[in-house]
């Protein structure tokens, strides 16, 4: 008698999950081997997709501007021209104006930074070139002065300056000088780098104009598409995580841009009233560096202050004074009004995140690295809670202060007895 073949669905179970393991382990051990190959074609598709990028993170950055000028002011300004009107209610001609003036705003932004800052910056360095030899020197009669009942020292100071201003000279001469011709040589492929920037910020401001002007397009089509993959629960999490992380991002971002302007234009204008050399360059060091959270003020002080000291020791002594009490009032006063709790973690971990961002992506895992540990440190948290939740126990962090163990039955923490005496 003939036997049939019997399917075991237990056997057929671990046969497919062994032909999975396997197959996933080939692919992983071939993407090793095509990493190169990977990554290139990855830094082929990020530059050919980069307008679009631009365009996203304009969008981004834009949209609370624009939600704000159209809900107070064009979407009422709307409803007063279409009072009358049956076809329309007023809110593309409110969307169209909002999305108008927000790009109003950036291209008046990049103007004032192409045609007044920036001119004054390449000033202010061409000026710092052209005369560090007599700034050496103001700063050696200075030390000669206030060394004077100390000669031994004074000597090992004048020597070392002597150097230094040796080596700066020799520097220009042979580095700086022979290196002006091979930069005239490459003026071609500096051109084209600039024409692929301009391109790419004027195809990025058009497609934030489209992004700007369908935003709830958008939105609805990626929710339908998140709906069509997940199940309802699952969506509502994801959907969850995203708002989060968007109030994070947007929140620590704007609040530290909008920190970071202010703090430079303070500084700009003490600077001008004390009359400081190179007002407007260490304003903008102490602007951009501030973005930066908890090393930003100390890695633009120390620059500002260098070019300071070359000029006028003692205006430098004023200028680092001010930096103090500058920085101050930015981490008691300013900072927390306008970042308000977008953070939300004690410094050990500000701290950790900033050097483990600096470490893998430079300035921009500097910049970004708060804001993402943020969004993982509230994820792993939120897991926690649910979990400890789940089992009954304790949640909240300060059950645990002072808690030697969780009693096994009653699932209360058991405090930890004090030393006796």
């Amino acid at each position: 008698m003939r036997r049939h073949f019997r399917w075991d669905k237990k056997y057929l179970y671990w046969g497919v999950t062994a032909f999975c393991v396997i197959a996933a382990a080939i692919l992983f051990y071939m993407a090793l081997n095509y990493l190169p190959l990977l990554r290139k074609g990855l830094a082929s598709l990020l530059h050919i997709l980069s307008p679009f990028i631009w365009g996203l993170v304009i969008s981004y950055l834009l949209s609370p501007f624009m939600r704000l000028v159209e809900r107070k002011l064009f979407k009422p300004l709307a409803k007063k021209l279409y009072k009358r009107s049956k076809r329309s209610d007023g809110s593309r001609f409110a969307r169209s104006m909002s999305v108008l003036l927000s790009e109003l705003l950036l291209l008046a932004i990049l103007a004032a930074l192409v045609g007044l800052i920036i001119p004054q910056l390449y000033s202010s360095l061409q000026n710092m070139v052209a005369n560090s030899p007599m700034y050496i020197e103001t700063v050696s009669r200075w030390l000669t002065q206030l060394l004077e009942d100390f000669p031994e020292i004074e000597h090992y100071v004048s020597q070392t300056l002597g150097q230094v201003n040796t080596s700066l000279m020799d520097w220009i001469q042979n580095t700086v000088l022979p290196g002006l011709g091979s930069l005239i040589s490459n003026v071609t492929s500096g051109v084209y780098y600039a024409i692929i920037s301009v391109y790419n910020l004027v195809i990025g401001i058009i497609v934030s104009v489209y992004v700007l002007s369908n935003t709830e397009q958008f939105s609805a089509s990626a929710k339908r598409l998140l709906y069509s993959l997940f199940s309802v629960d699952m969506a509502k999490k994801i959907l969850d995580g995203l708002s989060f992380t968007d109030r994070t991002f947007m929140g620590f971002i704007n609040g530290k841009l909008l920190d970071s302007a202010i703090i430079g234009l303070i500084c700009y204008i003490v600077c001008s009233i004390l009359r400081m050399p190179y007002s407007l360059l260490v304003s903008v060091i102490v602007g951009v560096t501030n973005i930066i959270p908890f090393f930003g003020p100390f890695i633009g002080a120390v620059p500002s202050a260098i070019i300071i000291l070359l000029v006028d020791p003692v205006k430098c002594l004023i200028f680092i004074a001010f930096i103090i009490l500058l920085q101050q009032l930015d981490g008691n006063v300013i900072g927390p009004k306008i970042l308000g709790n977008s953070v939300g973690i004690n410094g050990f971990w500000v701290m950790f995140s900033i050097i483990l961002g600096a470490g893998f992506f430079g300035f921009w895992g500097m910049l970004l690295g708060v804001p993402v540990f943020v969004i993982i440190y509230a994820a792993i948290t939120g897991s926690v809670t649910r979990k400890l939740k789940r089992s009954d126990l304790p949640w909240e962090a300060a059950d645990y202060m002072d808690t030697a163990y969780i009693d096994p039955v009653t699932y209360q923490p058991v405090k930890k007895h004090p030393p006796e005496e």
